[in-house]
């Protein structure tokens, strides 16, 4: 086992876990969240999403969320835009560090439910994506792929599928003279696990030893902390996480499953393996727990309600 000295997490519960709740959140709720998150000490967080409040009913309050957020020094705050007009609206606030993605999903069937593209209209559209983020000097780092593991409507994903969809990517990115820095590989279903993390992380590796990944992982089957582990000894480090487990991919075809990875889950875990985050664990079990106030419900992590073991560590025992 390799495991890295420190890891990067990218917080994205105020972006993917506000996304697809059912009921109204307050935007001051949202607000205070993120300022919570940023008492942590998270390296990056994701705190909204500049798209049509049509689709998103939930992000419709971008503005006043970006207006209301306290930034705090060392912390990278990033959104999500899809177009041009989502691009404007980010740069209008001056509130976020921009980065550009161009992205691809290993599955027809979920591209198609998600973003009403098929993989290879999503490739010719890839040039518009680039020229675009070209246009406003937003730097492009990385190339997700999502659903690169697996699919609810088209069962396992072949690995080389996912290769070839990664491989296809950067030669787009080369074509306009740009260096891809990271590969996102996106278990967005659920469908990891330990050995199929090893499995592609290992040929990606393998093939782009100058690229680093980031892995985000979602916990639909109680496999989140396990795949992690797992890219974890394979030297990763970089990872996506949702405090208290918020999120899930609206259009994945299971209501109901958990989100990302609890951060605080995998946040304690790196600690008891001796790996860095730099995170405040204390604090961001606070913030789960402020999150399920606020949402009046009992969120998937585990911590929040177990305790860190350092806890009980400093705690004289009877």
């Amino acid at each position: 086992m390799a495991f890295p000295n420190k890891v990067i997490i990218r917080e994205v519960g105020p972006r993917e876990g506000m996304q697809v709740e059912k009921t109204h959140v307050a935007t001051v709720d949202k607000i205070k969240l993120v300022d919570m998150l940023s008492e942590c000490n998270l390296p990056v967080i994701e705190v909204t999403s500049f798209v049509s409040p049509k689709w998103v009913p939930q992000m419709a309050d971008a503005e006043l969320i970006a207006e209301g957020f306290k930034r705090k020094p060392g912390i990278e705050y990033q959104c999500v835009y899809l177009n041009s007009k989502g691009i404007e609206r980010a740069q209008a606030t001056g509130k976020f560090d921009l980065e550009g993605v161009i992205s691809v999903i290993a599955s027809e069937t979920f591209s198609i439910k998600n973003t009403n593209r098929t993989i290879d209209e999503t490739f010719a559209e890839m040039h518009n994506r680039i020229a675009v983020l070209q246009k406003y000097n937003i730097p492009i780092i990385t190339a997700p792929v999502m659903a690169a593991f697996g699919c609810n409507y088209e069962g396992n994903i072949d690995p080389q599928h996912a290769l070839s969809l990664i491989a296809r990517t950067l030669e787009i990115a080369e074509s306009y003279d740009i260096n891809l820095e990271r590969i996102l590989l996106g278990d967005t279903m659920g469908w990891a696990n330990p050995v199929t993390i090893e499995y592609l992380v290992g040929r990606v590796q393998d093939k782009w030893p100058d690229k680093d990944i980031i892995l985000h992982l979602h916990d639909t089957r109680g496999m989140g902390l396990a795949n992690a582990y797992a890219g974890l000894k394979m030297g990763v480090t970089h990872f996506d996480a949702s405090v208290g487990g918020l999120g899930g991919c609206p259009f994945g075809g299971f209501k109901g499953a958990a989100g990302n990875i609890a951060t605080e889950d995998l946040v304690h875990m790196c600690h008891e393996l001796g790996i860095e985050t730099g995170v405040d664990l204390k604090k961001l079990m606070d913030v789960t727990l402020e999150a399920e106030r606020i949402l009046g419900r009992t969120l998937p992590g585990k911590l929040a309600h177990g305790g860190s073991l350092d806890t009980y560590r400093k705690t004289p025992q009877v």
